[in-house]
């Protein structure tokens, strides 16, 4: 009984401490947002008065409106047109079936091995022939086909009742009514799992847009925290408050679907 007890307070001894980890560098970002510059270089590690008058600063640098607007533009197109590419093509790869599905399958998932750095020269020159840069087409685009929601759906897709489809066929429904009215609402938590991955990719995506969004009104939260940290002398209390209104939304996305994405993310279907 001793021994079980030890067991249990060592476990819980670790995950404290590996939540502790896990969540401080948030804490003392949201403290150091309260804080003078100057304060943070030396480490401080309290709440501070200064919240008000780094607001001020950060207004009076940044369109707050405007970047916040264009990140969630390109997060909301970008998961949305991403959900219903990529699970359409992994419904489709787990439920017709021919001779060069797999080896299909394959190749996408070879090309999972190649570096985006290697590709970002022909897809920089693809776009520029498209006429198509410092716009916020050009970081979608390449974002909608992601191989690993396709993975992920295919995968997701093998725990997909057959019974349901059959008897939806003898019901009369055509494959896209099924896909629409019996696949969609079954799979709901595997959808918001990969709306969780697809929006914080999107939502975090930092050096695609620093390459093709070229003027300042299209930049995108991420390239403005980039910039005030690049500045001669940071203004880190500045910074630090922008990191911690940039993570907002993609927690209060997860927070809102956290459930689901556990269900999506254990293979659920209901």
């Amino acid at each position: 009984m001793n021994l079980v007890l030890l067991r249990r307070a060592g476990v819980y001894l670790f995950l404290s401490v590996a939540a502790f980890l896990s969540v401080f560098p948030f804490i003392w970002m949201a403290l150091g947002a309260t804080n003078k510059s100057t304060d943070i270089v030396t480490g401080k590690l309290a709440l501070g008065s200064n919240l008000l008058v780094n607001f001020q600063n950060l207004l009076a640098q940044v369109d707050l409106l405007r970047v916040f607007g264009n990140s969630f533009f390109i997060a909301v197109v970008s998961t949305v047109l991403t959900l219903a590419v990529s699970s359409l093509a992994g419904y489709g790869f787990e439920i017709f079936r021919s001779r060069v599905r797999e080896r299909i399958f394959q190749l996408l998932l070879l090309l999972l091995s190649i570096p985006f750095a290697a590709l970002m020269v022909p897809l920089f020159v693809m776009i520029s022939r498209a006429q198509l840069t410092n716009t916020f087409t050009a970081v979608i685009l390449p974002t909608i086909a992601s191989i690993f929601i396709i993975f992920y759906f295919r995968q997701a897709t093998k725990a997909f009742p057959s019974e349901l489809r059959d008897a939806a066929r003898v019901d009369g429904l055509k494959e896209w009514q099924i896909f629409l009215f019996v696949y969609l609402p079954t799979m709901r938590s595997t959808y918001a799992a990969a709306t969780i991955i697809v929006f914080m990719n999107a939502w975090n995506n930092y050096l695609w847009p620093l390459i093709v969004l070229q003027t300042p009104e299209n930049k995108t939260i991420t390239l403005v925290i980039s910039t005030l940290t690049a500045a001669y002398t940071p203004d880190y209390g500045v910074i630090l408050l922008t990191t911690v209104l940039a993570t907002l939304p993609t927690l209060v996305i997860f927070f809102v679907l956290q459930r689901q994405f556990v269900q999506g993310m254990l293979g659920a279907v209901k």
